[in-house]
């Protein structure tokens, strides 16, 4: 049993180790939800779709940069510790956030602006492509015994709070600026209110005690070995990734994307937008712990099958009912459901490819899967998904990626289950 003194020390350390996802995700979040503002700012053309590719295509560029962050900083967590580790990479990213609140526009320097906005969105990147790996393995070694799953939700939990915040700082921004100011200046305030931010969130994850699981480790492995391990267990990865494929093409389309597409696309308010954000965000919130509680229950396997079938078969069907006659109710709708599904898939997702890497290499391992997905397939979707309809001139093409996306994680899921058995069944760790 856990004493009450344990588990308030437990609390304190998820609140803590969240602290800088928060961060992070708020930075990719109110980046995606001005990406046209930041598109007309730093990349102006006479072509408004042009300006906004560019725009998501920057956003997208971040996540470039996520797999060697991964391998880099993960080989330095793995070697110096956890908590480290996490203060490097809360450092970084508030450098990547502080440096496009103070940028200024095309108009004032050129082609200097796109350039270190470019630059300053590679910096975010590197180091979010360990942090959510770095917070995940974390959890994963504070856990009770059974609650695994739930401890390690915790991580997405943690950013859901940074989607609600953004999307709260944005539908205050709509009542109290005219659409001319928020595209001229007034999308820098989210980001200077996430600068404003940094000292506090450095000084809390300053408390952040290191975790008992790597101090037993008598042998910690340098970053040679670590890469060598990295390679060794290449296929694992690369299957974690592919497997983490419908997570993040998920999570991208429902938060960050949904302001874009309900106001640029489907001709809705952007207040109407910003507040199916808020409750997608809310719902995540609520569900990933419980659904992160459930796989400790059922399995990791169940849930994972069932909410990509779910997902193959429900994401184009959905998007078109939306598109048939879009409307706040509807895209709301669609949206809840995207995210019941996300939630139940990623709830037993992360704590699964937490426990099939290592434990030697347990975070440059999961980072790089994970970046890897992120870098491949999720930064990307509001740009795919523009073009794709763009392409098509079909609204409801993003939900044909969201159940291509399902199909390949679903194959890599069940043989990366099979690899899990087979591996068990020889008694290799």
């Amino acid at each position: 049993m856990v004493s009450s003194v344990e588990r308030r020390e437990k609390v304190k350390s998820i609140f803590i180790v969240s602290s800088g996802n928060f961060l992070e995700m708020y930075d990719f979040m109110v980046f995606g939800y001005y990406a046209k503002a930041i598109g007309e700012t730093f990349f102006p053309t006479s072509n408004e779709f042009a300006s906004l590719l560019l725009s998501l295509m920057t956003f997208g560029a971040g996540f470039l940069m996520r797999p060697v962050g991964a391998v880099v900083l993960g080989a330095y967590i793995d070697r110096h510790g956890r908590r480290k580790g996490l203060l490097l990479t809360l450092a970084l990213m508030g450098l990547g956030t502080l440096s496009i609140a103070c940028m200024p526009g095309y108009a004032q320097i050129g082609l200097v602006a796109p350039f270190l906005v470019l630059i300053g969105r590679l910096v975010q990147g590197l180091s979010a492509g360990v942090e959510v790996g770095g917070v995940s393995v974390y959890l994963s070694e504070i856990a009770t015994k059974g609650n695994r799953g739930f401890y390690v939700s915790w991580q997405s939990a943690s950013q859901q709070i940074a989607v609600v915040f953004a999307a709260l700082i944005g539908l205050v921004l709509n009542a109290m600026l005219p659409i001319e100011q928020i595209n001229a200046w007034g999308w820098r305030i989210p980001f200077f209110i996430g600068s404003a931010l940094i000292p506090f969130l450095f000084i809390i994850r300053r408390l952040l005690q290191e975790t008992a699981e790597f101090e037993a480790q008598k042998v910690r492995p340098t970053a040679s070995q670590v890469f060598a391990s990295v390679g060794r267990n290449l296929p694992t990865i690369v299957l974690g990734a592919l497997m983490a494929e419908m997570t993040t093409v998920f999570f991208y389309m429902i938060t960050a994307y949904t302001p874009t597409y309900g106001s640029s696309v489907l001709d809705l308010s952007p207040t109407s937008a910003m507040l199916v954000t808020l409750c997608v965000g809310l719902s995540n919130f609520a569900l990933l712990p419980i659904m992160g509680a459930l796989s400790d229950r059922v399995g990791r396997q169940p849930l994972l099958i069932t909410c990509a079938l779910l997902a193959i078969v429900s994401g184009y069907p959905a998007l078109s009912w939306l598109a048939a006659q879009p409307s706040f109710g509807r895209l709301l709708a669609v949206e809840l459901w995207l995210a019941l599904i996300y939630a139940g898939y990623n709830g037993a997702m992360i704590v699964y490819l937490t426990e099939v890497m290592p434990p030697r290499v347990r975070t440059a391992g999961f980072s790089l899967a994970y970046s890897l997905a992120t870098a491949i397939f999720g930064g990307f979707t509001p740009a795919l998904a523009t073009y794709l309809i763009a392409a098509t001139d079909n609204p409801a093409m993003p939900g044909a990626w969201l159940s291509a996306a399902a199909t390949i994680s679903l194959l890599a899921t069940l043989l990366l289950s099979r690899g899990a058995a087979k591996r068990a069944a020889a008694g290799i760790a």
